[in-house]
Protein backbone atom coordinates (compact mmCIF):
# COMPACT_ATOMS: atom_id res chain seq x y z
CA UNK A 1 0.00 0.00 0.00
CA UNK A 2 2.83 2.38 0.65
CA UNK A 3 3.63 2.54 -3.07
CA UNK A 4 0.18 3.41 -4.08
CA UNK A 5 0.34 6.33 -1.61
CA UNK A 6 3.15 7.49 -3.03
CA UNK A 7 1.88 7.25 -6.73
CA UNK A 8 -1.39 9.33 -5.20
CA UNK A 9 1.21 11.84 -3.67
CA UNK A 10 2.61 12.79 -6.86
CA UNK A 11 -0.86 13.08 -8.64
CA UNK A 12 -2.16 15.13 -5.86
CA UNK A 13 0.54 17.25 -6.30
CA UNK A 14 -0.19 18.10 -10.13
CA UNK A 15 -3.88 18.61 -8.85
CA UNK A 16 -5.15 15.03 -9.80
CA UNK A 17 -6.49 12.50 -7.13
CA UNK A 18 -8.57 8.78 -7.56
CA UNK A 19 -9.23 6.11 -5.27
CA UNK A 20 -6.49 3.32 -5.53
CA UNK A 21 -6.09 1.08 -8.92
CA UNK A 22 -6.71 -2.44 -8.35
CA UNK A 23 -4.09 -4.82 -10.03
CA UNK A 24 -5.63 -7.94 -11.50
CA UNK A 25 -2.69 -10.21 -11.67
CA UNK A 26 -3.94 -13.03 -14.17
CA UNK A 27 -5.21 -10.22 -16.62
CA UNK A 28 -1.23 -8.82 -16.35
CA UNK A 29 -0.12 -12.52 -16.71
CA UNK A 30 -1.69 -13.23 -19.92
CA UNK A 31 -1.05 -9.77 -21.55
CA UNK A 32 2.77 -10.21 -20.42
CA UNK A 33 2.63 -14.09 -22.43
CA UNK A 34 1.08 -12.65 -25.36
CA UNK A 35 3.56 -10.13 -26.05
CA UNK A 36 6.30 -12.41 -25.26
CA UNK A 37 4.08 -14.68 -27.91
CA UNK A 38 3.27 -11.91 -30.55
CA UNK A 39 7.65 -11.46 -30.57
CA UNK A 40 8.57 -15.14 -30.68
CA UNK A 41 5.73 -16.20 -33.21
CA UNK A 42 6.86 -13.15 -35.35
CA UNK A 43 10.58 -14.66 -35.61
CA UNK A 44 8.64 -18.46 -36.43
CA UNK A 45 6.65 -16.83 -39.24
CA UNK A 46 9.85 -14.61 -40.36
CA UNK A 47 12.24 -17.85 -39.69
CA UNK A 48 9.53 -20.04 -42.25
CA UNK A 49 9.08 -17.15 -44.61
CA UNK A 50 13.27 -17.32 -45.56
CA UNK A 51 12.78 -21.21 -45.29
CA UNK A 52 14.70 -21.82 -41.87
CA UNK A 53 13.58 -24.55 -40.15
CA UNK A 54 13.46 -24.77 -36.35
CA UNK A 55 14.03 -27.11 -34.40
CA UNK A 56 12.90 -27.02 -30.43
CA UNK A 57 15.12 -29.00 -27.61
CA UNK A 58 18.55 -28.75 -25.60
CA UNK A 59 21.60 -28.89 -28.31
CA UNK A 60 25.15 -29.92 -27.36
CA UNK A 61 27.88 -30.69 -29.73
CA UNK A 62 28.84 -34.35 -31.02
CA UNK A 63 31.39 -33.27 -33.61
CA UNK A 64 33.23 -30.48 -35.14
CA UNK A 65 30.41 -30.43 -37.55
CA UNK A 66 27.35 -32.35 -35.30
CA UNK A 67 24.67 -31.08 -32.89
CA UNK A 68 22.64 -33.28 -30.60
CA UNK A 69 19.20 -31.79 -30.29
CA UNK A 70 16.74 -33.77 -28.07
CA UNK A 71 17.74 -36.67 -29.33
CA UNK A 72 17.73 -35.71 -33.22
CA UNK A 73 21.24 -35.35 -34.97
CA UNK A 74 22.00 -32.22 -37.18
CA UNK A 75 24.79 -31.81 -39.08
CA UNK A 76 26.06 -28.42 -40.43
CA UNK A 77 28.59 -26.46 -42.52
CA UNK A 78 28.66 -23.41 -40.14
CA UNK A 79 27.65 -23.01 -37.17
CA UNK A 80 26.87 -20.33 -34.97
CA UNK A 81 26.69 -20.52 -30.98
CA UNK A 82 24.31 -18.27 -29.21
CA UNK A 83 23.90 -20.41 -26.20
CA UNK A 84 23.46 -17.33 -23.92
CA UNK A 85 23.86 -17.43 -20.07
CA UNK A 86 22.05 -18.54 -16.74
CA UNK A 87 20.99 -16.56 -13.18
CA UNK A 88 23.59 -17.65 -10.75
CA UNK A 89 22.07 -18.81 -7.35
CA UNK A 90 23.92 -18.51 -4.22
CA UNK A 91 25.15 -21.56 -2.32
CA UNK A 92 24.29 -22.33 0.59
CA UNK A 93 20.38 -21.25 0.52
CA UNK A 94 17.95 -23.82 1.13
CA UNK A 95 16.03 -25.38 -1.73
CA UNK A 96 12.85 -23.66 -1.51
CA UNK A 97 10.26 -22.48 -4.45
CA UNK A 98 10.07 -19.22 -2.67
CA UNK A 99 13.81 -18.33 -3.30
CA UNK A 100 13.86 -17.45 -7.46
CA UNK A 101 15.89 -15.73 -9.80
CA UNK A 102 15.00 -13.39 -12.36
CA UNK A 103 13.64 -16.40 -14.46
CA UNK A 104 11.38 -17.23 -11.67
CA UNK A 105 10.05 -13.88 -10.66
CA UNK A 106 9.21 -13.12 -14.48
CA UNK A 107 6.72 -15.95 -13.90
CA UNK A 108 4.29 -13.68 -12.17
CA UNK A 109 3.08 -15.98 -10.13
CA UNK A 110 1.75 -14.11 -7.11
CA UNK A 111 2.70 -10.58 -5.27
CA UNK A 112 4.59 -11.18 -2.38
CA UNK A 113 3.17 -8.87 0.64
CA UNK A 114 7.23 -8.40 1.36
CA UNK A 115 10.27 -9.10 -0.63
CA UNK A 116 14.38 -9.19 -0.74
CA UNK A 117 16.26 -8.68 -3.70
CA UNK A 118 19.96 -9.74 -3.03
CA UNK A 119 22.22 -7.79 -5.30
CA UNK A 120 21.76 -4.21 -6.22
CA UNK A 121 22.69 -4.61 -9.89
CA UNK A 122 20.58 -3.69 -13.12
CA UNK A 123 18.24 -7.07 -13.33
CA UNK A 124 17.86 -6.78 -9.54
CA UNK A 125 16.82 -3.15 -9.38
CA UNK A 126 14.32 -3.88 -12.46
CA UNK A 127 13.03 -6.32 -10.42
CA UNK A 128 12.58 -4.27 -8.04
CA UNK A 129 10.81 -2.04 -10.13
CA UNK A 130 8.54 -4.34 -11.18
CA UNK A 131 7.41 -5.68 -8.14
CA UNK A 132 7.20 -2.32 -6.18
CA UNK A 133 4.56 -1.66 -8.92
CA UNK A 134 2.71 -4.57 -8.12
CA UNK A 135 2.49 -3.55 -4.00
CA UNK A 136 5.51 -5.35 -2.53
CA UNK A 137 7.22 -4.37 0.05
CA UNK A 138 11.01 -4.50 -0.96
CA UNK A 139 14.10 -4.29 0.41
CA UNK A 140 17.12 -4.43 -1.82
CA UNK A 141 20.35 -5.51 -0.27
CA UNK A 142 23.83 -4.86 -2.41
CA UNK A 143 27.59 -5.91 -0.97
CA UNK A 144 28.73 -3.53 -2.24
CA UNK A 145 28.72 0.67 -0.82
CA UNK A 146 26.75 1.60 -4.49
CA UNK A 147 23.32 0.37 -6.62
CA UNK A 148 24.61 -0.34 -10.06
CA UNK A 149 28.48 -0.88 -9.00
CA UNK A 150 30.43 0.49 -12.18
CA UNK A 151 28.10 2.85 -13.00
CA UNK A 152 28.97 6.69 -12.61
CA UNK A 153 27.73 7.52 -8.94
CA UNK A 154 25.91 10.97 -9.94
CA UNK A 155 23.55 9.13 -12.05
CA UNK A 156 22.79 6.53 -9.41
CA UNK A 157 21.97 9.12 -6.58
CA UNK A 158 18.49 9.90 -8.47
CA UNK A 159 17.26 6.29 -9.21
CA UNK A 160 18.75 6.11 -4.73
CA UNK A 161 17.04 8.74 -3.93
CA UNK A 162 13.30 7.69 -5.28
CA UNK A 163 13.66 3.95 -4.36
CA UNK A 164 14.99 5.41 -0.79
CA UNK A 165 11.59 6.47 -0.36
CA UNK A 166 9.71 4.01 -2.04
CA UNK A 167 10.76 0.95 -0.84
CA UNK A 168 11.16 -0.79 2.53
CA UNK A 169 14.88 -0.54 2.79
CA UNK A 170 18.01 -0.30 0.56
CA UNK A 171 20.94 -1.72 2.78
CA UNK A 172 24.01 -0.82 1.02
CA UNK A 173 27.49 -2.78 2.01
CA UNK A 174 25.65 -5.65 3.37
CA UNK A 175 25.88 -9.23 2.88
CA UNK A 176 23.49 -12.18 3.73
CA UNK A 177 24.40 -14.28 5.99
CA UNK A 178 21.72 -17.01 5.83
CA UNK A 179 18.59 -17.64 4.80
CA UNK A 180 16.17 -20.13 6.76
CA UNK A 181 12.89 -21.82 5.59
CA UNK A 182 10.05 -21.63 7.85
CA UNK A 183 6.78 -22.00 7.23
CA UNK A 184 5.77 -18.82 7.95
CA UNK A 185 8.50 -16.77 5.53
CA UNK A 186 12.27 -17.08 4.61
CA UNK A 187 14.12 -15.83 7.68
CA UNK A 188 17.56 -13.30 6.49
CA UNK A 189 20.27 -13.05 8.57
CA UNK A 190 22.61 -10.50 7.54
CA UNK A 191 25.95 -9.61 8.12
CA UNK A 192 25.09 -6.86 10.87
CA UNK A 193 23.31 -9.30 12.64
CA UNK A 194 19.72 -8.31 11.88
CA UNK A 195 17.26 -10.47 10.80
CA UNK A 196 13.94 -10.59 8.82
CA UNK A 197 11.10 -12.42 7.45
CA UNK A 198 10.25 -12.19 3.99
CA UNK A 199 7.62 -14.08 2.04
CA UNK A 200 10.12 -14.38 -1.52
CA UNK A 201 13.42 -13.69 -2.02
CA UNK A 202 14.93 -12.90 -5.39
CA UNK A 203 18.55 -13.38 -5.70
CA UNK A 204 20.08 -11.34 -8.56
CA UNK A 205 23.95 -11.81 -8.29
CA UNK A 206 24.65 -12.08 -12.05
CA UNK A 207 24.51 -14.19 -15.06
CA UNK A 208 26.77 -16.99 -16.03
CA UNK A 209 27.86 -18.43 -19.18
CA UNK A 210 26.57 -21.14 -20.52
CA UNK A 211 29.92 -22.51 -22.35
CA UNK A 212 30.00 -25.52 -20.18
CA UNK A 213 26.41 -26.48 -20.76
CA UNK A 214 26.86 -27.51 -24.79
CA UNK A 215 29.49 -30.02 -24.94
CA UNK A 216 32.26 -27.31 -26.85
CA UNK A 217 35.17 -29.51 -26.63
CA UNK A 218 33.54 -31.82 -28.86
CA UNK A 219 33.63 -29.36 -31.38
CA UNK A 220 37.24 -28.39 -30.32
CA UNK A 221 35.96 -25.15 -29.64
CA UNK A 222 37.48 -23.84 -26.40
CA UNK A 223 35.94 -22.32 -23.28
CA UNK A 224 37.94 -20.76 -20.31
CA UNK A 225 37.72 -21.11 -16.94
CA UNK A 226 34.59 -18.53 -16.25
CA UNK A 227 32.67 -20.34 -19.32
CA UNK A 228 33.07 -17.86 -21.95
CA UNK A 229 33.89 -18.90 -25.25
CA UNK A 230 36.53 -16.51 -27.33
CA UNK A 231 35.92 -14.79 -30.31
CA UNK A 232 37.42 -12.65 -33.14
CA UNK A 233 36.14 -9.48 -34.38
CA UNK A 234 34.49 -11.56 -37.36
CA UNK A 235 32.70 -13.78 -34.08
CA UNK A 236 34.82 -16.63 -35.03
CA UNK A 237 36.12 -19.67 -32.18
CA UNK A 238 39.09 -21.23 -32.82
CA UNK A 239 37.21 -23.38 -35.25
CA UNK A 240 36.97 -21.49 -38.24
CA UNK A 241 33.60 -22.79 -38.72
CA UNK A 242 31.93 -21.63 -35.86
CA UNK A 243 31.27 -18.65 -34.82
CA UNK A 244 29.81 -17.14 -31.01
CA UNK A 245 28.01 -14.55 -30.42
CA UNK A 246 26.13 -12.78 -27.43
CA UNK A 247 26.50 -13.54 -23.88
CA UNK A 248 28.60 -16.53 -23.99
CA UNK A 249 31.16 -14.31 -25.91
CA UNK A 250 31.39 -11.74 -23.12
CA UNK A 251 30.41 -8.76 -21.46
CA UNK A 252 28.40 -6.55 -21.94
CA UNK A 253 25.79 -9.00 -21.42
CA UNK A 254 23.26 -7.27 -23.50
CA UNK A 255 20.92 -8.32 -26.46
CA UNK A 256 21.30 -5.43 -28.51
CA UNK A 257 24.71 -6.35 -28.40
CA UNK A 258 23.94 -9.70 -29.39
CA UNK A 259 22.12 -8.82 -32.45
CA UNK A 260 24.82 -6.54 -33.63
CA UNK A 261 27.25 -9.65 -33.09
CA UNK A 262 24.81 -12.17 -34.89
CA UNK A 263 24.73 -10.24 -38.32
CA UNK A 264 28.27 -9.91 -38.36
CA UNK A 265 28.73 -13.49 -37.90
CA UNK A 266 25.94 -14.23 -40.53
CA UNK A 267 27.55 -12.08 -42.94
CA UNK A 268 30.63 -13.31 -42.73
CA UNK A 269 29.86 -16.62 -43.31
CA UNK A 270 28.26 -15.28 -46.26
CA UNK A 271 31.56 -14.73 -47.53
CA UNK A 272 31.31 -10.76 -47.12
CA UNK A 273 34.90 -9.21 -45.20
CA UNK A 274 32.86 -7.36 -42.02
CA UNK A 275 34.18 -6.84 -38.36
CA UNK A 276 32.24 -6.41 -35.29
CA UNK A 277 33.83 -2.93 -34.93
CA UNK A 278 31.00 -0.69 -32.47
CA UNK A 279 33.09 1.84 -30.73
CA UNK A 280 30.22 1.94 -27.92
CA UNK A 281 27.59 -0.59 -26.24
CA UNK A 282 25.14 1.26 -24.34
CA UNK A 283 23.75 0.28 -21.13
CA UNK A 284 20.46 0.54 -19.84
CA UNK A 285 18.72 -0.30 -16.59
CA UNK A 286 15.00 0.00 -16.57
CA UNK A 287 14.04 0.89 -13.36
CA UNK A 288 12.04 4.25 -12.30
CA UNK A 289 13.97 6.66 -13.29
CA UNK A 290 15.68 4.50 -15.72
CA UNK A 291 19.58 4.87 -15.69
CA UNK A 292 21.30 4.76 -19.10
CA UNK A 293 25.26 5.29 -19.89
CA UNK A 294 27.67 4.89 -23.26
CA UNK A 295 31.46 5.22 -23.66
CA UNK A 296 33.48 6.80 -21.36
CA UNK A 297 31.98 7.24 -17.57
CA UNK A 298 34.08 9.58 -15.48
CA UNK A 299 34.69 6.26 -13.16
CA UNK A 300 36.60 4.60 -15.92
CA UNK A 301 38.80 8.04 -16.75
CA UNK A 302 39.94 8.70 -13.43
CA UNK A 303 40.72 5.22 -12.87
CA UNK A 304 42.38 5.55 -15.87
CA UNK A 305 43.68 9.21 -16.00
CA UNK A 306 41.93 10.13 -19.10
CA UNK A 307 41.39 14.00 -19.62
CA UNK A 308 38.06 14.83 -20.51
CA UNK A 309 35.53 17.94 -19.99
CA UNK A 310 32.03 17.13 -18.31
CA UNK A 311 28.74 19.07 -19.13
CA UNK A 312 25.71 18.30 -17.85
CA UNK A 313 22.05 19.79 -17.47
CA UNK A 314 19.69 19.42 -14.79
CA UNK A 315 16.07 18.21 -15.66
CA UNK A 316 14.99 20.62 -12.98
CA UNK A 317 15.41 23.03 -15.64
CA UNK A 318 13.56 20.80 -18.53
CA UNK A 319 9.99 22.05 -19.33
CA UNK A 320 9.10 18.63 -20.61
CA UNK A 321 10.26 17.24 -17.28
CA UNK A 322 8.60 19.63 -14.75
CA UNK A 323 5.63 18.70 -17.15
CA UNK A 324 5.95 15.28 -16.62
CA UNK A 325 6.15 15.68 -12.44
CA UNK A 326 9.96 14.21 -13.11
CA UNK A 327 12.71 16.99 -12.60
CA UNK A 328 15.39 14.79 -10.85
CA UNK A 329 16.60 13.44 -13.63
CA UNK A 330 20.28 14.86 -15.33
CA UNK A 331 22.05 14.91 -18.67
CA UNK A 332 25.78 14.55 -18.98
CA UNK A 333 28.31 14.53 -21.44
CA UNK A 334 31.87 13.86 -21.50
CA UNK A 335 34.35 15.25 -24.53
CA UNK A 336 37.70 16.21 -24.95
CA UNK A 337 39.45 19.03 -23.78
CA UNK A 338 38.55 21.95 -24.99
CA UNK A 339 35.42 21.56 -26.97
CA UNK A 340 36.50 17.85 -28.52
CA UNK A 341 34.80 15.14 -29.44
CA UNK A 342 32.45 13.11 -27.66
CA UNK A 343 33.56 10.43 -25.63
CA UNK A 344 30.46 9.24 -23.70
CA UNK A 345 27.10 10.32 -22.29
CA UNK A 346 24.89 9.62 -19.22
CA UNK A 347 21.30 10.06 -18.93
CA UNK A 348 19.23 9.58 -15.64
CA UNK A 349 15.56 9.81 -16.08
CA UNK A 350 12.13 8.95 -17.51
CA UNK A 351 12.76 7.53 -20.88
CA UNK A 352 17.08 8.00 -20.51
CA UNK A 353 17.19 4.66 -22.44
CA UNK A 354 15.50 5.68 -25.25
CA UNK A 355 17.17 9.28 -25.10
CA UNK A 356 21.16 7.41 -25.14
CA UNK A 357 20.66 6.57 -28.89
CA UNK A 358 21.08 9.79 -29.86
CA UNK A 359 24.59 9.87 -27.52
CA UNK A 360 25.79 6.93 -29.39
CA UNK A 361 25.21 7.83 -32.52
CA UNK A 362 26.86 11.15 -32.64
CA UNK A 363 30.16 9.26 -31.23
CA UNK A 364 29.53 6.96 -33.97
CA UNK A 365 29.99 9.73 -36.51
CA UNK A 366 32.86 11.59 -33.86
CA UNK A 367 30.68 14.72 -33.25
CA UNK A 368 31.82 17.53 -31.01
CA UNK A 369 29.78 19.66 -28.49
CA UNK A 370 28.92 21.99 -31.17
CA UNK A 371 27.81 19.93 -33.45
CA UNK A 372 25.19 18.43 -31.07
CA UNK A 373 24.46 21.62 -29.85
CA UNK A 374 23.21 23.07 -33.20
CA UNK A 375 21.27 20.56 -33.61
CA UNK A 376 17.92 21.41 -33.88
CA UNK A 377 15.31 19.15 -31.29
CA UNK A 378 11.77 20.14 -30.46
CA UNK A 379 10.69 21.21 -27.65
CA UNK A 380 9.32 20.91 -25.28
CA UNK A 381 10.86 17.15 -24.85
CA UNK A 382 13.59 15.73 -23.20
CA UNK A 383 15.92 15.15 -25.73
CA UNK A 384 16.62 18.88 -25.80
CA UNK A 385 18.74 18.02 -22.56
CA UNK A 386 21.00 16.54 -24.78
CA UNK A 387 21.64 19.54 -26.79
CA UNK A 388 21.50 21.83 -23.36
CA UNK A 389 24.21 19.64 -22.26
CA UNK A 390 25.98 20.12 -25.44
CA UNK A 391 25.62 23.84 -25.52
CA UNK A 392 26.54 23.23 -21.53
CA UNK A 393 29.91 22.13 -22.59
CA UNK A 394 30.42 25.13 -25.57
CA UNK A 395 29.18 28.16 -23.31
CA UNK A 396 26.32 28.89 -25.63
CA UNK A 397 23.59 27.82 -23.54
CA UNK A 398 20.82 30.26 -22.54
CA UNK A 399 18.24 28.43 -20.45
CA UNK A 400 21.07 28.70 -17.78
CA UNK A 401 24.02 30.21 -16.67
CA UNK A 402 27.10 28.66 -18.64
CA UNK A 403 29.67 27.09 -16.08
CA UNK A 404 32.32 29.75 -15.87
CA UNK A 405 35.58 28.99 -18.21
CA UNK A 406 38.55 28.42 -16.48
CA UNK A 407 42.08 29.58 -17.25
Amino acid sequence: MAEAQYERLERATAGLDAPFALVDLDALRSWKDSVVAKLTGGLAGLAKQRKVEVITGVGHFVGPNMLEVSGRTVSFEHCIIAAGSSAVMLPGLPDDPRIVTSTGALALGDVPKRLLVIGGGIIGLEMATVYDALGSRVTVVEMLDQLIPGCDPDLVRPLHKRIEARYEAVKLGTRVEAVKAQKNGLKVTFDSGDSAMFDRVLVAVGRRPNGPEIDAAAAGVNVDDAGFIPVDTQMRTNVPHIHAIGDIVGTPMLAHKATHEGKVAAEVIAGQNVHFDARTIPSVAYTDPEVAWMGLTETAARADGVEYEKAAFPWAASGRALGLGRGEGMTKLLFEPDGGRLLGAGIVGVNAGDLIAETVHALEMGADAEDIGLTIHPHPTLSETVAFAAEMAAGTITDLMPPRRRG
